[in-house]
C-alpha cells in the first residue's frame, strides 16, 4: 500500500501570495530560478539522501538551477536558524532551502524544510513530515513539490508514478512484463512474470488500479490489475481490439477501439459496473485511441475518415460520442492523442517527413507545436500537473523512456535497468 505521510506546517511559516517564478511556455524558453540548496542536517547519511533527490527533482524540472555548494559563503547553523541574506545574495541564490531530517522515539522519520526568499529576506515556508524508512524517497519528492510549487504556483509532479513495459532479452525474442516506478526511474518494481506480452497499461484516477491489454493464448485479453496487491480482473476478450482502452475520469468506464464483423474499428465505452458496452462512433473509417477529456464531457481520437489511406487526423466528440469535428489539420499522420490533465492541450504523436514527431496543440486544433522529432518515438503520457510529458523513443536497438517539458527544451531520458516502452504517468499520491 502506499503509506500515508503525516504533514504539518511549521510554526510561522510566511506564505506571501505571489511566486518567484512566471511560467510561460509560449516563450519557447524558461531562465531556471537560481536556488541553493543546503545539506539537510542529519546524524546518518538520510540528510544527504534526501538532498540529493530533492536537488535532483528540481533541477529535472528545466525550472531551477541549483547552485554548486562550494560557492557557499554561510554555513547554515541549523534548520531554524534565520540565514544571514546578503551571504546568498552574493551568489545570486534567489531562493534558499534549508532542512533537517532526524528518527523519532517510535521509529519515524521527521524531516522538516524551510523555503527563503533571499531578495525579500523572508521565509516563503516551512513544512514537516513524518514517514517510516521506507517512504525516505517519498518524503524528498513531496518537499520537492511543496518547493516547486511555492515558487511557481503550480502543482509539483515529483510524488508521483509510472506504470510501463520493461523490455529484456533478444529483438526477436523480447521478454515484456508490466513494471511500475518512480517518476525519476528508482524503486522498479516488476507486475507481471514475462509470460504473455502485455501492452500499454495506463492508470486508474484513484491511482492504485491500472488497464492493460494482454495477449494470453495468442488472443488479446483487458485486465484490471490493483497496483499494490496484484489482484486481476478481467474485463473482457476482445478479438478485435485495435487500441488499449484508458479510463473515465471517475473511473467508472473504459474507452478503447474495437474492430467488430463489419471490419470497421470503432469507439466504444464499457462501464465497469455492468460490463456493458455503448458503441460511441459508428462510421466506416478507422476510428482510433480515445481518451477523455478530465472532466468527461469530451473525447479526443484519431480517425482516418477525412479521407486518403491511412491519413489519420485528430477528432474531438462529446463523451456520448455526440458532434465529432476534426480539430488537426497538419501534414503527416497524427496518433495517440491524449488530453492535458490541465484541460488546455493535446499531446499526440505524428509521422511527418519521415520523423517521429511528439506535439501538442490547443483543444480546437490551434496553436501547434513540435516538442521533440526522432527516428522512432510514440507514446505521449501527461505528468499530472500538465508540464511535462514522457514517452518512448527507439533509437539503438530498443526502446527507452524520455521526458520533455513543454518549452520542448528541457528533453531528458529516464534510467531504467532494460529497455522501456508504454508509459503511462500516475496521478499525485495520496
Amino acid at each position: 500500500m502506499v503509506a500515508t505521510i503525516a504533514l504539518g506546517s511549521m510554526v510561522g511559516a510566511a506564505a506571501p501570495a505571489w511566486a518567484l517564478v512566471e511560467i510561460n511556455v509560449n516563450k519557447g524558453n524558461v531562465e531556471p530560478l537560481p536556488i541553493a540548496i543546503t545539506d539537510f542536517q542529519s546524524n546518518d547519511a538520510l540528510g544527504a539522501q534526501i538532498t540529493e533527490i530533492v536537488t535532483a527533482d528540481l533541477k529535472r524540472s528545466g525550472l531551477f538551477a541549483p547552485i554548486d555548494k562550494s560557492a557557499f559563503i554561510e554555513k547554515i547553523s541549523g534548520p531554524d536558524a534565520t540565514p544571514r541574506f546578503d551571504d546568498w545574495k552574493v551568489i545570486n541564490a534567489q531562493a534558499l532551502v534549508t532542512g533537517s531530517v532526524g528518527k523519532e522515539a517510535d521509529g519515524r522519520i521527521r524531516a522538516q524544510y524551510r523555503l527563503w526568499d533571499t531578495f525579500a529576506g523572508q521565509q516563503m515556508a516551512g513544512e514537516q513530515f513524518f514517514a517510516n524508512d521506507a517512504n525516505t524517497r517519498r518524503v524528498a519528492h513531496i518537499i520537492a513539490d511543496a518547493i516547486y510549487e511555492r515558487i511557481t504556483g503550480e502543482k509539483g509532479y515529483f510524488d508521483t508514478r509510472v506504470v510501463f513495459v520493461d523490455e529484456s532479452g533478444a529483438k526477436n525474442a523480447r521478454k515484456k512484463r508490466l513494471a511500475i516506478m518512480d517518476q525519476d526511474g528508482a524503486n522498479v518494481r516488476y507486475l507481471s512474470d514475462g509470460r504473455a506480452i502485455v501492452l500499454t497499461p495506463r492508470f486508474s484516477p484513484n491511482r492504485q488500479e491500472i488497464t492493460y491489454m494482454s495477449y494470453e493464448s495468442g488472443q488479446p485479453k483487458v485486465y484490471l490489475l490493483q497496483i499494490e496487491t496484484g489482484q486481476r480482473e478481467l474485463v473482457g476478450n476482445f478479438p478485435g481490439m485495435t487500441f488499449a482502452p484508458r479510463f473515465s475520469p471517475d473511473g467508472q468506464k473504459v474507452i478503447m477501439s474495437l474492430l467488430r464483423d463489419d471490419g470497421n474499428s470503432n469507439i466504444f465505452a464499457m462501464d465497469l459496473r455492468s460490463r456493458s458496452t455503448t458503441r460511441l462512433t459508428d462510421s466506416t473509417a478507422i476510428d482510433t485511441s480515445p481518451s477523455y477529456s478530465p472532466d468527461g464531457s469530451q473525447v479526443v481520437f484519431t480517425s482516418d475518415r477525412g479521407g486518403g489511406s491511412g491519413r489519420s487526423q485528430i477528432y474531438v466528440m462529446g463523451g456520448d460520442g455526440s458532434n465529432p469535428h476534426r480539430i488537426s489539420f497538419g501534414d503527416g499522420v497524427y496518433s495517440t492523442p491524449v488530453w492535458s490533465p490541465r484541460g488546455d492541450l493535446i499531446a499526440f504523436t505524428k509521422q511527418s517527413g519521415g520523423e517521429f514527431q511528439i506535439g501538442v496543440m490547443k483543444t480546437d486544433g490551434s496553436g501547434e507545436r513540435i516538442l521533440s522529432s526522432g527516428f522512432q518515438q510514440e507514446g505521449p503520457t501527461w505528468a499530472p500537473n500538465g508540464r511535462v510529458l514522457m514517452f518512448f523513443r527507439d533509437s539503438s536497438g530498443g526502446p527507452k523512456l524520455v521526458s520533455v517539458d513543454l518549452t520542448g527544451r528541457n528533453e531528458q531520458q529516464i534510467p531504467t535497468a532494460n529497455y522501456a516502452s508504454d508509459p503511462a504517468w500516475s496521478p499525485l499520491l495520496e
